[in-house]
C-alpha cells in the first residue's frame, strides 16, 4: 500500500458506496464523495490457467449474483472491474483532479 494517500472506505454495492464523509484527506479538506452502483462494476471469471497474482479476464458475467454462483459451482474466483476517468473540479477556488467511475457500456 502506498503511504500518504487516503484510504477510502467502501460500502457494499447494494446501494451506493462513498468514502467516509467525516474523514479528512490529509490536506485539511473533506474527501470528495463518489457514488458507485452495480452499474459501474463489471464481473469476470478468470481465463483458464491464470491466477490472482497475474489475473487475466475471461468470460464476463451479467451480474454479481451470476458471477458468485458460477464461481462457486466451478471452484473459481471472480474479478470485479471498475473503470475510472480522471476529471477536474474546483474546490474552494482551487482546481483538483479526481476520479469518476464510468458506467458500464
Amino acid at each position: 500500500m502506498e503511504t500518504g494517500k487516503p484510504i477510502e472506505t467502501v460500502r457494499p454495492l447494494n446501494g451506493t458506496a462513498t468514502p467516509d464523509a467525516g474523514e479528512k484527506n490529509g490536506r485539511g479538506g473533506r474527501r470528495r464523495q463518489w457514488e458507485m452502483t452495480s452499474a459501474n462494476v463489471r464481473y469476470f471469471l478468470p481465463k483458464s490457467g491464470t491466477s490472482s497474482e497475474r489475473p487475466e479476464l475471461g468470460r464476463e458475467m451479467a451480474s454479481e449474483a451470476e458471477a458468485l454462483v458460477e464461481a462457486f459451482k466451478t471452484g473459481q474466483t471472480f474479478f470485479t472491474l471498475v473503470a475510472w476517468k480522471a476529471v477536474s473540479e474546483i474546490e474552494n477556488g482551487a482546481p483538483r483532479i479526481v476520479k469518476e467511475a464510468l458506467k458500464r457500456g
